[in-house]
């Protein structure tokens, strides 16, 4: 590229675009630990007690509940600050095994105004996290087998894209990528040629994924819900089920403040400013003292 463009070395990365970038013996470890303080002190939640989940597992949100909102433009820019916090993970170490394989989950009219359901998934190299998904369904599913196999359709679209892109940048994936659900009759669909007249309604989907099976571009397989690792993408779930979720996922829930490449402990971090306030202000004493 040095022959085509002007280039200068700025040495390893360590900040990109809010992002933190540590470089460890095991890879690269990604924080926002700066990005998550100021969007905490734009929302004046900067003294807020931290909690485990991010929603109560008996959550039930709805358009109609609560009281307008005063500054509808602040808490966009917050909502949009949180959508950009979700491109992180801590755990991006390059695995050994090049295995391509998604875990594809949707709840049913879980959303109490529209009935419509929600789609998640997590695309997996190896053992890490390199995509992943929630979003609202464009239609309501009249039964959990629809809304999960319209999750297994669009978890199958990434995952192709996933190794077209691998397949470009020179990664050769040696097996089938595999997708597990936890729905046993939209398992059956993906590998059932007889469209059923009840089915009609995602025959695309259906003839999709079928096709994407029969010519062995990918592999579909049940999983128990107990293993569901897309299962916090679709629903409010309970502390200690959101936290073991989150431990698979990668996600480090570590104590200490990242700065750069060092780790600073945050009761010896305030020690060090108490420390240096009283020499300041010691110093200070002796400034007014001296003629």
């Amino acid at each position: 590229m040095g022959q085509c463009f002007s280039l200068k070395d700025l040495g390893p990365l360590t900040f990109f675009l809010g992002i933190e970038v540590i470089q460890t013996h095991a890879g690269l470890l990604l924080s926002q630990h700066k990005y998550i303080l100021d969007i905490l002190c734009r929302a004046n939640m900067d003294a807020a007690k931290p909690v485990s989940t991010p929603l109560p597992s008996s959550a039930n949100l709805s358009s109609s509940a609560g009281s307008a909102l005063s500054n509808g433009s602040e808490y966009r820019r917050i909502l949009g600050s949180l959508q950009y916090l979700t491109l992180t993970r801590p755990d991006i170490s390059f695995a050994p095994s090049l295995s391509l394989h998604a875990y594809s989950d949707s709840d049913w009219a879980g959303d109490r105004d529209s009935s419509i359901s929600t789609t998640g998934y997590v695309v997996f190299l190896g053992s890490n996290p390199i995509s992943w998904r929630a979003a609202k369904q464009r239609a309501v599913a009249r039964s959990s087998t629809k809304a999960e196999y319209r999750a297994l359709a669009a978890t199958a679209s990434e995952l192709i894209w996933v190794r077209n892109l691998l397949s470009e940048l020179g990664v050769s994936v040696p097996r089938s990528p595999a997708i597990f659900c936890d729905n046993v009759s939209a398992t059956y669909l993906s590998v059932n040629p007889v469209l059923h007249s009840r089915m009609k309604h995602i025959a695309i989907d259906l003839h999709f994924v079928r096709d994407l099976v029969d010519r062995g571009f990918l592999h579909v397989s049940h999983i128990s819900t107990r293993d569901q690792l897309a299962d916090g993408l679709t629903k409010p779930l309970s502390s200690a089920r959101f936290c073991l979720l989150r431990s698979k996922l990668g996600i480090a829930d570590s104590s200490f403040v990242l700065r750069g490449r060092y780790q600073i402990n945050p009761s010896s971090s305030q020690k060090e400013t108490k420390s240096h306030q009283i020499n300041h202000s010691t110093s200070q004493q002796k400034e007014t003292k001296s003629p």
